[in-house]
């Protein structure tokens, strides 16, 4: 903490609530604020004291308004290593990209997390050069909601997609286990747009970024006066979803109070608001995720197994991109190809050596990284092909010697040996092929045909001969 209470940031922004909130939030990690109320100030301070010792910048783009990226340039052209986080309303991948090409390390939407801020400010003065290339930017390119979106032919991967696709068709809970940025929220968002629950509500839950104090009124909701404070009657997520779907993320966040509450609820399909003389019956369906292994904790006395049985009634587990680094070439282009489909972007290639390159990477956070990398690289090329050069940051941590291993001949996905060495039955291979032509061509199954060599009506024979839901 020695070091953190050393950390100086500048804040620039005139309206004095959020001064306050951000103020505050940064002081939970040790940064003490400066405040510059517009962009003459701001250049002013950097001349001071105390702007010769800063550590990061926000800057609301409110204040510059149109001209926030000429300051944003203006900034790092007098101190360039200084980070740079821009906070607007805007959700405009145009603007993320022009922030960016002005030296934004980050683009944040408002209102943000506390969390994400933090998350924000922590990777911006990371010491190791990678992290300014791997900060998440999720926020940037819209969520696609089906199946056919989420590329990858690894088994474990598709596996995963088809339990999701037959759960999804169904009405019990589900609870997904992943890593933190292996596609747990897109994979819910598809399963709701391919459920019967489509149309009705859907609400995702972030429990991490819930005060512990408030899980219980956001989840249940609470009868105005019902504790100091509560002013206002508000309905909880479970009764504003009742017919639909409610995502409870993060769920191992829960605290023993809250589990015994939704414990309740599930089993007697009621919800009571705080301070409620009664309840109200509802229908909910609960699509839970977390980035723990769960049954660790319930094992540990920390989750409640009855609650984890009535959550897990169906359970997948999406397995993390450094075991499915095959998928990693397949990957990289449907990122690009939706990357060149934003505005003040264009298509990209990729050459075999940055493929490599990224293969050899084993991908903290997973295909949400591998992402926001290509975005990365992308904003700032200047041709029309990505290449080693477009990824410093990894050469750096991989090594100018690095033996990067060829992502386009290893680990398709389709394995012909059983664990004891022996071949696979010819049927097992052809369904693993075909599963992999479904995934790398997202589904056109008149494509895939035409690239397997054989008829729409022999391939959905195939399909159903074989077992195989052309969803997974």
């Amino acid at each position: 903490m020695a070091e953190n209470a050393q950390r100086l940031l500048m804040l620039i922004d005139d309206e004095p609530a959020q001064c306050r909130l951000i103020t505050a939030l940064a002081a939970r990690e040790g940064w003490r604020t400066i405040i510059a109320s517009d962009a003459d100030m701001a250049i002013a301070m950097l001349g001071t004291r105390d702007g010769m010792q800063l550590s990061a910048i926000i800057l609301d783009q409110w204040v510059p308004g149109d001209d926030a990226c000429d300051l944003i340039a203006e900034l790092k052209s007098r101190r360039p290593a200084l980070p740079i986080l821009m906070l607007t309303t805007s959700a405009s991948p145009l603007l993320a990209v022009d922030a960016m090409r002005a030296g934004a390390s980050d683009y944040l939407i408002k209102p943000v997390a506390p969390d994400r801020l933090l998350e924000a400010l922590r990777a911006a003065t990371e010491h190791h050069t990678a992290r300014d290339e791997l900060q998440p930017l999720s926020e940037k390119m819209p969520a696609v909601l089906d199946f056919d979106a989420m590329i990858g032919t690894a088994p474990k991967f598709r596996t995963a997609l088809a339990q999701a696709a037959k759960a999804a068709r169904g009405h019990g809970n589900v609870l997904i286990e992943g890593e933190t940025g292996t596609g747990k929220e897109m994979l819910v968002r598809a399963m709701h747009a391919a459920s019967q629950r489509a149309k009705a509500p859907f609400r995702i839950i972030s429990l991490a970024s819930v005060p512990s104090n408030s899980v219980e009124s956001v989840l249940f909701g609470h009868e105005q006066n019902a504790f100091p404070g509560a002013f206002d009657r508000q309905i909880g997520a479970m009764q504003h979803c009742d017919g639909g779907t409610l995502v409870l993320d993060e769920v191992d966040r829960l605290n023993s109070r809250m589990q015994a509450r939704l414990l309740d609820a599930l089993q007697t399909g009621i919800v009571r608001p705080a301070g409620a003389q009664h309840g109200f019956r509802i229908d909910v369906r609960l699509l839970s995720a977390t980035d723990f292994p769960i049954d660790q904790l319930s094992s540990g006395g920390h989750f409640d197994p009855e609650l984890l049985a009535l959550l897990a009634q169906t359970k997948i587990v999406l397995p993390p991109l450094r075991e499915r680094t095959g998928d990693i070439s397949g990957l990289t282009r449907h990122f690009l190809a939706r990357i060149g489909e934003q505005p003040g972007l264009r298509h990209l290639s990729i050459s075999d050596g940055a493929l490599s390159l990224l293969a050899a990477y084993d991908w903290p956070g997973n295909v949400r990284q591998l992402q926001a990398v290509l975005f990365r690289a992308a904003v700032h090329c200047d041709n029309q092909t990505l290449t080693e050069e477009s990824f410093p940051q990894l050469c750096e941590l991989l090594g100018e010697h690095q033996e990067a291993t060829n992502p386009l001949h290893e680990g398709v996905g389709v394995m012909l040996y059983t664990p004891d060495g022996n071949l696979r039955p010819l049927e097992d291979i052809e369904a693993d092929v075909i599963r992999l032509a479904i995934g790398h061509y997202r589904g056109r199954m008149t494509e895939v045909a035409r690239r397997l060599g054989i008829g729409r009506s022999t391939l959905y024979r195939k399909l159903t001969h074989l077992g195989i839901d052309n969803a997974a």
